[in-house]
């Protein structure tokens, strides 16, 4: 079972296919992990909105996939720093473990906070980016965004080694700002980064987010997307377009 050992924890991950990476950020919420692509525990049996982008890009690219830090199989400490530069290191360290420089990168959900954040701390690791419905503050939707917080909480309660008051101290300290939360609007601004958007439209996704962001990265936006009757052809889109901002390869 690969494992990469980190601080104060291990991040579990997969890689499938060969040539330029692609690194994947499941959808979750903060218990984002890579089973997520292709099932929901709330919805057991039924299909996700979305096709599972493994499958579809393991043909063509080197796939990276994980389950970030206290979600599925991985674990690592909650102390008093606890927050999105904790998983940023992360992911860092992944890239630098499998000697990946630069990636493209596809997030769903959360997943797009992972991905906006790495190329903020490492500027021009990301060649290009699909961004499925991003995750985000509105007006209406503070009490949807703090009830995943509690969940994500709860389900890390039981461990001997998490302390609730730090625990509740790092969702309230991650998700205290606005937008997408793991960067500014200037930060998503500065990247520059080839932008494939798949937005949201619902309370933990919402549109005006997808806007913001749309409008900041100047973004190729897809929709609709989602369901039966879209999610394949928004997959094979995807790929293309990862395909057609993918780098020359030196020989």
């Amino acid at each position: 079972m690969p494992i990469l050992s980190v601080d104060g924890g291990e991040i579990y991950y997969e890689q499938s296919g060969e040539g330029y990476p692609v690194l994947l950020f499941a959808p979750g919420f903060l218990s984002s992990r890579i089973e997520r692509w292709h099932s929901n525990p709330s919805r057991p049996g039924m299909d996700q909105d979305w096709s599972d982008p493994i499958p579809v890009l393991t043909p063509h690219f080197s796939v990276v996939r994980l389950d970030v830090r206290n979600a599925g199989r991985s674990r690592a400490a909650i102390g008093s720093d606890y927050g999105w530069s904790s998983y940023t290191a992360d992911h860092l360290a992944l890239l630098q473990h499998l000697d990946i420089q630069r990636c493209h990168v596809m997030g769903g959900c959360i997943g797009v906070s992972f991905a906006l954040a790495l190329e903020k701390a490492r500027p021009g690791t990301v060649s290009a980016q699909v961004l499925q419905n991003p995750i985000g503050l509105s007006e209406i939707n503070r009490l949807t965004v703090d009830a995943e917080i509690a969940h994500w909480a709860s389900g890390l309660l039981g461990r001997p080694d998490v302390d609730q008051k730090l625990l509740d101290e790092a969702g309230k300290r991650m998700f205290a700002t606005d937008f997408i939360f793991s960067v500014s609007c200037d930060d998503a601004a500065r990247g520059n980064v080839p932008t494939l958007l798949m937005p949201g439209d619902d309370k933990m996704h919402p549109a005006s987010v997808s806007a913001d962001i749309a409008r900041l990265t100047n973004a190729e936006v897809l929709a609709p997307w989602k369901g039966p009757d879209y999610r394949d052809a928004a997959s094979l889109r995807a790929r293309d377009f990862l395909l057609e901002h993918t780098p020359e390869q030196r020989p």
